[in-house]
């Protein structure tokens, strides 16, 4: 009998030793036996850990010893009510739910392991928070099951139904994905927001002709947010088994004698889950299955599709199960509107419908639900698309809305009186379930997304600022197992709510978990409205409505446009939050006792709003603590402002030359200001602003050297600096910036057409993690190769005589290089073995460029690669085609060097090509 013995780290100050054996959980025990005796054995652990120890591990999610004990009770406590709950059902009822307790006893043993057999930083870590919720959700699913909500059973391949504008998307899902010539087992993923038709392109790849020929067995598993990992399992064993046969089961059935509900039947009994010569009982191990599924898939070229996958099911086993394949030439395929943990190869985004194929799929659906094939005139077809483009192209929105329009149709509606109106309630509500899927922490962020316009491109920073103006973190920790091992990433909200398509990123070559841009889709955007008008407290204004008089909300939105408006106190004196949308002269006649009534307003947002004056009452609003002025043609800002002591983001951004007095100084509660082409009528004193994280762009001769000053600064990350040029003394500046402790994004702007000065003194800004350089150099500074932390660089007009390739080499960090009209040269060299980490390459206007030569091992883990407006350049380097990784090349270039390419044979392993004209 094998025993493990716990010693916890010796700078602990305690000692806790354990001897548990691993032979605790027999393989026959009832579900309920072995949750028991899990419950015991973590009360042994509780019984002896301290009630207070300092964690080694404090920047993990336990700091004591307290936390980790109120973690351990919690898990027995959800053990304890597993119990209780499975005593009070009848057998039939857990027979149903057998699949979900062999997920949760999986987890109930992997609870136990962590805390007795792991090694010393288990105890401390957070795993055992992770897996508490894993017990909790699978508990929920358990209970909502058993009362009869929702279907657990995986569903096999569908029937075909309505396809349009689709034949591009598979053949580059066959052709470059499914049927590449690598040997390896290759997971790719179609992804996008609900009702987008992922399974509909996932069903048309399953069944193509060549998908067919080539792989056998092929498996089909639909899976819903009840499906248990041990029931996916039992599934894909009874597939292969009815595809190949059982002959060899029994061969395969002696290895597992511990395995005693596994049993050859001729004629299994009606209720039994069965497969034709055998059955699978209710008693299963997913271990075993897990084993089993990969002894019986030895040697076959299989193709999977995990269709639908929820992102509350545990999918690490599977892939156990599934990874004989590696070397068969084995795939699998997932659907989700959820980033998968899954090593992925390739990530197939779908795209909206446009407006022809919107048009075909509502006129084929039409015609369905009608029964016949209808004739529209040119002017029906006019008002139909006009109708449809409220669907924005979503193919769920236009099957809705089509059967709508033949249910109305049958009941007797003239077709000319059919696209009068649409009707998108219905589509709503199959949306809402996306929302309260979501996890609590982000519902929040996607109601306030109903602040920002309809299909507007929304920045990363704004919304970030908004949601922590409403105290919502900007970062979540997101945890995920790999090799049975949970690990951990800080992500932003944006990214997460992008990981699970909710908002879409709407820039290309993205780093890391980089957002910057992105869009929410205009009829999620109109369900965040529906939403935040009963959570929030919003309300949205167009022209003169008066919203909802019954009510006081807290966050309004005016949608405005060339008509005066007629304003109203009456309230105001609630709102927290208000935003302007479209423009024209709404705010000319505005009183200052109209903006005296918003006495607790914190948001105050006139973005892209046409402003060209500003009333100095609104600096009275003293509880303001953003105010958004970006892009209007405010030629001045108050006096007045400098009483707005609470504001923490003040952007005044792309307002041309407008001037700023002696306030900012005064605003010592300022986080973040974003401006360019400002006057100051005086100096200004960055020094005075010590909370200041963001500050962009500043000119060059307003910025302090006293180090004593800046090092009050310990919070500024992201510096802009403009109006630099050959008289700017810059290593005096690096100087200054060198004592910045948080400094990491820094952007250096030129005068005009003037050159920078020489910047061989960059270096000292050892911490810097992204530089972009925008004006004139000589040359690039070799002294930027000791930013050694630097992973994204930038150079924008430089117009180098020599080629930047040369000089980067040594950056072993580098994952994004962006080139535009930064190199006036003939020829580019990368060299061998060079840039190791660089995943994104992005060369834009290089006028004189003919030549781009990649020598043995250079870039070799690119991958996505741009091209635009280089008309010299007229062949790819051949070195690209042992890019393994690099899966993404857009080019823009001539019609004669577009062919010359797309006939090279150098880009037929690239997945994703699009190359204009």
């Amino acid at each position: 009998m094998n025993s493990s013995r716990r010693v916890l780290p010796s700078n602990s100050g305690i000692s806790i030793h354990m001897s548990i054996s691993r032979a605790s959980f027999p393989i026959n025990m009832s579900e309920g036996s072995i949750i028991f005796m899990a419950i015991q054995q973590l009360e042994i652990v509780l019984a002896k850990t301290p009630g207070f120890c300092i964690s080694p591990f404090n920047h993990l999610e336990f700091s004591n010893m307290t936390e980790f004990k109120g973690i351990l009770e919690e898990i027995i406590n959800e053990l304890r009510m597993m119990l209780d709950f499975l005593k009070d059902k009848e057998w039939r009822v857990r027979d149903r739910l057998s699949y979900l307790l062999a997920d949760f006893v999986a987890m109930a043993r992997r609870s136990v392991h962590l805390t007795t057999f792991g090694n010393d930083n288990d105890i401390f870590c957070p795993h055992l928070a992770t897996i508490r919720d894993w017990l909790r959700e699978t508990k929920k699913r358990a209970m909502e099951f058993a009362v009869g909500e929702g279907v657990s059973r995986p569903q096999r391949v569908g029937e075909v139904g309505i396809v349009v504008g689709l034949e591009k998307d598979v053949e580059l899902l066959v052709d470059k994905v499914i049927l590449n010539d690598r040997p390896d087992f290759i997971v790719s993923s179609i992804k996008g927001m609900i009702g987008a038709g992922m399974t509909t392109l996932a069903r048309q790849v399953y069944n193509h002709p060549d998908v067919i020929a080539n792989f056998k067995p092929r498996l089909w598993i639909t899976l819903s947010s009840y499906t248990s990992v041990n029931e996916v399992l039992v599934e894909l064993i009874r597939q292969v088994l009815e595809q190949m046969g059982s002959q060899s089961f029994p061969e395969v059935l002696h290895q597992y004698p511990e395995l005693p509900d596994v049993v050859i039947m001729h004629h299994p009994p009606q209720d039994s889950f069965s497969t034709g010569f055998i059955q699978l009982s209710h008693e299963r191990d997913n271990e075993i299955l897990t084993s089993l599924l990969s002894d019986i898939l030895k040697g076959l070229t299989y193709f999977l599709v995990l269709d639908n996958i929820p992102k509350e099911v545990q999918l690490e086993l599977i892939k156990k199960g599934l990874q004989c394949g590696e070397g068969n030439g084995s795939r699998l395929l997932l659907t989700s509107c959820h980033r998968s943990n899954f090593e992925i190869f390739y990530t197939h985004e779908v795209k909206s419908l446009d407006s022809d194929k919107s048009w075909q799929l509502f006129s084929k659906t039409f015609d369905k639900f009608t029964s016949e094939e209808n004739k529209f005139s040119k002017e029906l077809e006019r008002k139909g698309r006009e109708m449809l483009k409220k669907c924005w192209g979503l193919p769920l929105a236009i099957v809705n809305v089509a059967r709508d329009k033949a249910r109305q149709r049958l009941a007797g509606m003239k077709l000319e009186e059919l696209f009068d109106s649409i009707d998108l309630s219905e589509t709503l509500k199959l949306l809402e379930p996306m929302y309260h899927k979501l996890d609590e922490e982000l519902k929040p962020c996607f109601l306030y997304m109903s602040f920002f316009k309809e299909n507007a491109i929304m920045r990363e920073e704004k919304l970030q600022h908004i949601w922590a103006l409403r105290g919502i973190k900007r970062q979540r920790v997101a945890t995920y197992m790999v090799d049975e091992f949970i690990h951990y990433q800080l992500q932003p909200c944006t990214y997460i709510l992008a990981s699970e398509s909710i908002i879409e990123i709407v820039h290309d070559f993205r780093l890391f978990f980089e957002v910057k841009r992105c869009r929410i889709n205009p009829l999620l955007h109109m369900l965040s409205i529906k939403i935040a008008e009963k959570e929030l407290g919003f309300q949205k204004l167009r022209n003169n409505e008066n919203g909802i008089p019954s009510q006081s909300p807290l966050h309004r939105v005016v949608q405005c446009r060339r008509e005066k408006h007629h304003y109203s106190t009456n309230q105001d004196k609630c709102l927290v939050s208000l935003i302007f949308h479209g423009g024209g002269g709404y705010l000319d006649n505005a009183s200052s006792s109209y903006w005296k009534s918003f006495e607790l307003l914190s948001i105050l947002d006139m973005e892209d709003f046409g402003v060209k004056t500003l009333s100095q009452t609104i600096g009275t609003l003293i509880e303001l603590r953003y105010l958004g002025l970006r892009n209007n043609y405010i030629q001045e800002i108050p006096h007045s402002f400098g009483g707005l002591e609470k504001l923490e983001i003040l952007d005044i951004a792309l307002n041309f030359m407008v001037e700023v007095p002696d306030i900012i100084n005064e605003m010592g509660s300022l986080r973040h200001l974003y401006m360019s082409d400002v006057i100051f009528r005086k100096a200004l004193k960055v020094d005075a602003l010590q909370n200041l994280e963001t500050l962009t762009h500043i000119s060059i001769y307003d910025w302090t050297y006293a180090v004593s000053s800046l090092e009050k600064m310990s919070s500024l990350y992201k510096l802009g600096i403009e109006e630099i040029d050959e008289n700017s003394d810059t290593s005096k500046l690096f100087a200054s910036l060198a004592t910045l402790k948080s400094f990491e994004i820094f952007n250096m702007r030129g005068f005009r057409f003037k050159s920078m000065q020489c910047l061989d003194e960059i270096g000292v800004l050892d911490r810097l993690r992204k530089l972009r350089l925008d004006g004139r150099l000589a040359r690039l500074p070799s002294a930027i190769e000791s930013l050694r932390l630097l992973s994204y660089l930038v150079l924008v007009n430089t117009c180098l005589d020599e080629d930047p390739m040369q000089v980067l080499p040594k950056m072993s960090r580098l994952k994004v290089i962006k080139l535009r009209n930064a190199y006036i040269g003939r020829e580019m060299v990368i060299e061998k073995q060079s840039f190791p980490s660089l995943d994104i390459l992005r060369i834009n206007e290089l006028w004189n460029l003919r030549d781009v030569r990649v020598e043995s091992g250079g870039m070799r883990y690119l991958k996505e690669l741009e091209i635009k407006n280089c008309p010299h350049l007229e062949n790819l380097p051949e070195q690209i085609c042992y890019m393994r990784y690099l899966r993404k090349l857009k080019m823009v270039t001539t019609k004669h060097i577009a062919t010359k390419i797309r006939n090279s044979g150098l880009i037929s392993d690239i997945v994703e090509v699009d190359i204009s004209p």
